[in-house]
């Protein structure tokens, strides 16, 4: 692999385990280093990568000169420092979401990633979920018309955790944490212009954490197109995952039960609702595993364009930021400080 990229894994969790199995399956991808505070994550991440090097400070990680790339999975608001340390050094950057907890944190990053020709990218993985991608080809197939509302939801019922991604400090917030997956996949749904959002924060149970309980963000297009998110854990009865209108018809993502309570770990059930009343089930579109690590080769090889950029993701931060600042001001509209490139 002497071609290779060398990738670097900046904290070993579960999403870091993820990277190592990806890169370990991607031709053009070579680990070559772990780093993670707690000695018993490099061990485990050594049971797949027996011959990366293993380190505990980051900055040591950085200043080796061993990496080409480094993946970046710390904490979200450690984000913007730890992208900005490696690009700074000469270093790949892939972000795990969000980029960073404000745009202009992206916009510096994003300025630097230029001027020093590197890549920087975050790790939009749900961007390639069976039943996102499936969806997608309907709605862009014409199926069911033209979308004009798209209402997504997770959650349920339950004591959210007691780790990082409970506290809005770190996570950013309720909205920030799952929203970075599905606000990002409502602009690949709806990509016209954003007109304004809006967003209600509930705290109403869970004062163990400092997430809102419920969550509940409106992007308004100009065009007057709606999208919504929700992340709920008072949500004693769940909406569906996806609930897609169009001007002929609609597509429905209903939760797994089989998967409880896990339900958020299995792609949801996909239904066509036709405007005669006939609906159907849809098989799930299968993609080969690992998409977004091959496209980086393919990025590097052969300049090839990756599904995910980190403009649209600088983007979605920005929309998150707008629906924050919505909720403090009880759903009052705010406009988002969007770009274009």
């Amino acid at each position: 692999m002497g071609d290779a990229k060398r990738v670097g894994l900046l904290a070993y969790g579960a999403i870091g385990h993820e990277h190592n199995v990806a890169v370990q399956s991607t031709d053009g991808l070579e680990l070559v280093a772990v780093c993670d505070t707690n000695p018993d994550r490099l061990k485990v991440a050594l049971d797949l990568a027996p011959r990366a090097s293993t380190f505990l400070d980051a900055t040591e990680m950085l200043d080796s000169g061993l990496l080409d790339l480094v993946v970046i999975s710390t904490p979200p608001n450690t984000h913007f420092r730890w992208a900005k340390e490696a690009l700074s050094r000469g270093i790949d950057v892939v972000l795990e979401k969000p980029m960073a907890l404000t745009s202009d944190e992206c916009d510096e990053l994003r300025s630097l990633a230029k001027a020093m020709n590197l890549l920087l990218v975050v790790y939009q993985n749900r961007r390639f979920d069976a039943d996102f991608v499936t969806m997608r080809e309907i709605a862009r197939s014409g199926e069911i018309g033209e979308v004009f509302q798209f209402d997504t939801f997770i959650g349920g019922y339950s004591r959210p955790c007691d780790y990082w991604h409970s506290n809005a400090e770190i996570s950013g917030g309720a909205i920030f944490d799952w929203g970075s997956h599905f606000i990002d996949q409502i602009l690949n749904i709806i990509p016209d212009e954003v007109a304004h959002v809006s967003a209600v924060n509930h705290k109403r149970v869970w004062t163990h954490a400092t997430n809102a309980d419920h969550a509940q963000v409106v992007v308004t297009f100009v065009d007057g197109k709606q999208a919504t998110f929700i992340h709920s854990d008072l949500a004693a009865a769940r909406k569906p995952k996806f609930f897609l209108l169009g001007t002929q018809g609609a597509v429905v993502g209903d939760w797994d039960s089989a998967a409880e309570p896990a339900v958020a770990d299995l792609p949801a059930i996909l239904t066509v609702h036709g405007t005669n009343g006939i609906s159907r089930v849809v098989p799930l579109r299968v993609d080969p595993p690992h998409e977004f690590h091959r496209s980086i080769v393919e990025l590097i090889r052969c300049g090839t364009p990756m599904e995910v950029d980190a403009l649209q993701s600088r983007n979605v931060v920005a929309i998150m930021q707008a629906a924050e600042q919505s909720a403090v001001q009880n759903g009052l509209p705010v406009v988002p400080d969007l770009r274009r490139s």
